[in-house]
């Protein structure tokens, strides 16, 4: 048995999750409303409190899907309820951000500004050199701080570029003159 698959996902207190058929499950929650289609072949169900995902037989396909399945349901859950966020960092002489109504604007050593404008249901701010992401949904927030990363990978060299706050860039030992 799959052991994420099989784990009960607890429902918190202002959180209501609702199963239509083609299995369309509904979270609905303090920050918001998410729907996503899961696959058909996984039987949920909500009892007392708890959402239950179980599958039909054990197809290597069918145990690979009972633990995605949990996994998004369990996602959307914290979602709605705490919401997810992103922090990136800017390093490198003259890289900025800025940020005017839905536009985030970069600078990058480039010959022009980078301009993004941030998706539906995403919120990013700025504070000095950090871009932070907001948002309901962990696959849109990880998928826009994807792409502003994307924008001037950091190299490894002088560290210089956007990285995540939380990623360690391996560094190299650059060219040395000759004697």
């Amino acid at each position: 048995m799959s052991r994420i698959g099989r784990m009960p996902i607890a429902i918190p207190a202002g959180v209501t999750v609702d199963v239509a058929e083609n299995n369309e499950v509904t979270v609905k929650g303090p920050k918001g409303t998410l729907v996503r289609v899961l696959p058909s072949e996984m039987t949920i169900t909500v009892e007392d409190g708890h959402v239950n995902v179980a599958r039909p037989n054990d197809l290597k396909k069918m145990k690979s899907l009972h633990g995605l399945t949990r996994t998004l349901i369990a996602n959307m859950v914290i979602g709605v309820n705490e919401g997810y966020q992103k922090v990136l960092e800017i390093n490198g002489v003259g890289y900025r951000a800025a940020k005017a109504g839905k536009e985030l604007t970069l600078t990058l050593g480039f010959s022009h500004p980078v301009v993004m404008v941030d998706p539906e249901g995403i919120e990013s701010t700025v504070e000095g050199n950090k871009i932070i992401i907001k948002g309901i949904d962990k696959e849109k927030v990880g998928q826009y701080a994807a792409e502003i990363r994307d924008k001037r990978r950091p190299e490894p060299y002088k560290g210089k570029g956007i990285k995540y706050a939380d990623e360690v860039i391996r560094r190299k030992v650059g060219k040395t003159g000759k004697k």
